[in-house]
């Protein structure tokens, strides 16, 4: 280990599945400059190009982890193509500026979330994890309640809970899957934000995309790279 490599934390390592082959690690390249193109076309304000790479990060995504499983003689974990492909749905409703497509997003989104608790399984998470998020939720419920429109309460109450059970859950993968699982908490909690029309931060499409993105790719890779959580080896099949 290089002593570059020996500063940077576990998580925020680029992983390529152990034997990968070129064409996986293409397609992982393709799904970085995907992002690159779609988070800098948010900061430019060129939204043209957003709407050329937000459709791509999934499904490139999608055929990296399926192409590295098939190298290393696996098969692709199906809940894991599922809950991607199941957030692709949400990123293309989401292009729409339309409560309709904002619920059916959310509908969609919901669905991968499903997905990610039926592949992680009934592995124990920290209790006192538990208790954080379980804390975050019940807040920020109770705070974006009253802004929220009246029609979107209950999903979005609804929709949090199983967004908050899903981040939780993916932390018994280890705390690659787990980071995942907390930035998509706070990617949809920012969105959440600006449909109760809360100030917003400058560029908050950006923030948005980034944790969005960066969620999936960890709950992606933690999900099929084996790693130990808090102790015990954990192997996705």
């Amino acid at each position: 280990m290089s002593a570059t490599e020996s500063r940077t934390p576990s998580w925020a390592r680029p992983v390529v599945a152990p034997g990968a082959g070129p064409a996986a690690r293409l397609l992982l390249g393709a799904f970085a400059a995907a992002t690159a193109l779609d988070l800098g076309s948010l900061l430019a304000g060129w939204h043209p190009g957003h709407l050329v790479a937000k459709p791509l990060l999934m499904p490139l995504l999608v055929a990296y982890v399926a192409l590295a499983a098939r190298d290393t003689g696996r098969p692709a974990p199906r809940l894991l193509i599922a809950a991607l492909l199941f957030g692709w749905g949400g990123d293309l409703a989401l292009l729409f500026d339309a409560d309709p497509a904002f619920l059916i997003g959310m509908g969609s989104f919901a669905a991968g979330h499903v997905c990610y608790l039926l592949l992680f399984g009934r592995r124990r998470s920290r209790p006192a994890l538990g208790a954080a998020y379980a804390a975050a939720l019940l807040s920020t419920v109770t705070l974006l309640w009253s802004d929220l429109p009246a029609d979107l309460r209950i999903p979005v109450a609804g929709y949090s809970l199983l967004l908050t059970a899903m981040a939780l859950r993916s932390s018994a993968l280890g705390w690659r899957a787990g980071l995942g699982g907390a930035l998509f908490l706070l990617s949809d909690t920012l969105i959440a934000t600006g449909v109760a029309d809360w100030p917003q931060a400058p560029r908050a499409d950006f923030w948005i995309m980034a944790t969005y993105t960066a969620a999936q790719y960890l709950l992606a890779t933690g999900a099929i790279a084996p790693e130990r959580a808090y102790g015990r080896e954990v192997l996705q099949d």
